[in-house]
């Protein structure tokens, strides 16, 4: 573990010079465009009209001082693996061609991974490899939604889902997630008698919380006909439950999306994979203008996405620094009588902060720790992604001195006065979606 934090040191400063060569172009406007500039105003959130050197940074927004302790957005603080480095560097050197036989190669390794039939001359694969998951989860999910085509998704969860669902002019059922905070599959089944699709995040977001593979499968064994389950595990690889890859590899009616962001510390390289059978990815085509839009993936990132899954010891070894440094701060917080939502299994958390999650969180920045945004469905809840040892140890601390000053106010007259500090967030995950 500490080699792998040390190393993490020296990538840091090694991508700051081969960014620019590595990372993909931006996936889909069509969705920022429809959701104007609110986002802008939200802690936590992109300006959706941001373009050029301004994206990633937030329109009017200023950059964040080096000083703040960044757990807002559930990126991965190691960064890229060693060996994904490696093969970023090595690959780089063949940037001036295509090279579209390393994209090849990238699914070749997934295909391998989950025993997934692959390409042939005369049959297509199962797997889309794209830059970043955002892209993909919105061909998903508008290729299979319309306005009569509903869309069933739990409340709270991740918001790409009623996004796309607007864009589509689909009609949106949420269903409230179970006692255990699992997606209720059940109401989710009684929601609409047809819809277009059921959208599941497993692990959950922003609970961190697991919904049994069991209750998928039970869905997809009583759904109606014509409609389809999309599973985003975005931070499947930090729970130990199994995944639903296996659902596709039997021909279901189901479409998986993954993405690299998160344990392998690929955020800002952009790279992401569709699983699904060959006629529910065929259909991505028809979400026009999005599939239009949608830019190929770097070299240098397809390699080091299929680095990082040829990295055996990669996952265990993340999965169990996220792990420690997750039980350690809930425990810290249970222990000082702090509400949380028990059972995470992502990194990242929830904790009661009796008050407007977005007030507490101003006062987190006055102490210059930048934590995650909050939920309609639970408004006083804020989200806290798991950092380093050193970054929860901050996190604590200034968490119990922020509980211990009365509530403030961030409308009106106060707001105006807060600095519009760029706040990393995963609401676009990097590609106007970050």
């Amino acid at each position: 573990m500490s080699n792998e934090f040390k190393s993490g040191l020296s990538r840091r400063s090694f991508m700051r010079t081969l960014g620019a060569a590595s990372v993909a172009a931006t996936s889909f406007p069509m969705l920022a465009a429809a959701q104007g500039t609110s986002a802008a105003t939200q802690l936590g959130g992109r300006g959706a009209n941001d373009t050029g050197a301004r994206r990633g940074m937030g329109m009017g927004m200023m950059a964040m001082p080096a000083d703040v302790t960044v757990i807002s957005g559930n990126e991965n603080p190691l960064g890229p693996a060693p060996s994904a480095l490696t093969a970023i560097y090595d690959t780089a050197k063949l940037g001036g061609r295509y090279h579209g036989e390393i994209s090849y190669q990238t699914i070749t390794t997934f295909n391998n991974i989950f025993g997934l039939k692959p390409a042939t001359a005369t049959t297509a694969g199962y797997v889309g490899l794209f830059p970043g998951s955002g892209g993909p989860l919105d061909l998903a999910l508008m290729s299979n939604i319309g306005p009569d085509k509903p869309l069933v998704y739990a409340d709270p969860s991740y918001e790409q889902g009623p996004r796309a669902a607007e864009v589509m002019k689909a009609p949106k059922f949420p269903v409230k997630l179970t006692p255990t905070y699992a997606h209720d599959v059940k109401a989710m089944l009684a929601a609409h008698p047809a819809p277009g699709a059921y959208y599941i995040v497993n692990p959950n977001n922003p609970t961190g919380t697991m919904t049994p593979k069991a209750d998928i499968v039970w869905l997809l064994k009583n759904k109606p006909k014509g409609s389809v389950v999309i599973v985003d595990e975005a931070y499947h690889h930090f729970s130990n439950d199994d995944s639903c890859i296996d659902l596709v590899a039997a021909d279901q009616d189901i479409i998986v999306t993954r993405t690299f962001s998160k344990i392998y510390g690929m955020a800002g390289l952009r790279a992401g994979v569709a699983v699904a059978r060959p006629d529910l990815l065929a259909r991505f085509a028809t979400a026009v203008p999005v599939a239009r839009s949608l830019a190929s993936i770097s070299i240098t990132s397809a390699a080091a996405a299929k680095a990082s899954l040829e990295d055996k010891d990669l996952i265990s070894l993340r999965r169990k620094i996220n792990a420690d440094n997750r039980t350690e701060t809930l425990e810290f917080l249970t222990k000082h009588g702090f509400t949380i939502i028990p059972g995470s299994q992502a990194n990242f958390f929830m904790v009661d902060v009796k008050r407007p999650g977005r007030d507490f969180a101003s006062l987190m920045m006055d102490e210059k720790v930048a934590i995650g945004r909050t939920w309609p469905a639970m408004p006083t809840y804020v989200r806290v992604t798991v950092g380093t040892r050193d970054e929860m140890a901050k996190f604590q601390s200034a968490f119990v001195k922020c509980m211990d000053k009365p509530s403030t106010t961030v409308n009106g007259a106060a707001s105006l006065h807060m600095p519009q500090f760029h706040i990393p967030s995963e609401l676009y995950r990097g590609e106007v979606n970050a």
